[in-house]
């Protein structure tokens, strides 16, 4: 009987924390943003509560502008894109020396589209990585290396 109450209340633990919502991971973050959906991104989102305040809203303004690239109606996409990309650099001019932020600036202004006019800030960006890359977590060291195979600015021979 004991040993019964004991599985059962073992099962009722395991189902109560795999409801749970996940907590913020930056891996998991770079496998949303490379190749997330909108449901993904809007998870994400949710698990941006458990980021460090002082780093949303450079997290948030890139999701967004990710988002904006899967959504339908160019004008919800531009505005979507616009909303992303003010977080991104509010929280870029709050702490100018973030690598983290400036490699998630590098990636959207390499991809962004010519009409959004976001792509001053590249090289910039690109010797700031390059320079700091060591001394960042190794999870972004790894989005950083993985993202060299589809890029044009940054190549593994750099780090």
């Amino acid at each position: 009987m004991r040993s019964k109450i004991v599985l059962v209340s073992a099962f009722i633990m395991i189902s109560g924390f795999a409801g749970a919502q996940q907590k913020f991971d930056k891996a998991n973050f770079y496998a949303v943003m490379k190749s997330g959906g909108k449901e993904a991104i809007d998870n994400e989102m949710e698990n941006l509560e458990d980021a460090p305040q002082r780093d949303k809203n450079g997290y948030e303004g890139a999701l967004m502008i990710r988002k904006a690239e899967i959504i339908k109606g160019a004008k919800q996409r531009l505005k979507v894109f616009k909303e992303g990309r003010i977080k991104l650099e509010t929280a870029i001019a709050a702490d100018n020396d973030n690598t983290e932020f400036r490699f998630l600036r590098l990636v959207i202004e390499e991809h962004a589209p010519k009409i959004v006019k976001y792509h001053t800030d590249i090289e910039k960006d690109k010797a700031i990585i390059i320079k700091n890359f060591k001394n960042l977590a190794p999870a972004v060291q790894h989005a950083i290396l993985d993202y060299c195979s589809n890029s044009k600015v940054l190549h593994k021979e750099d780090f």
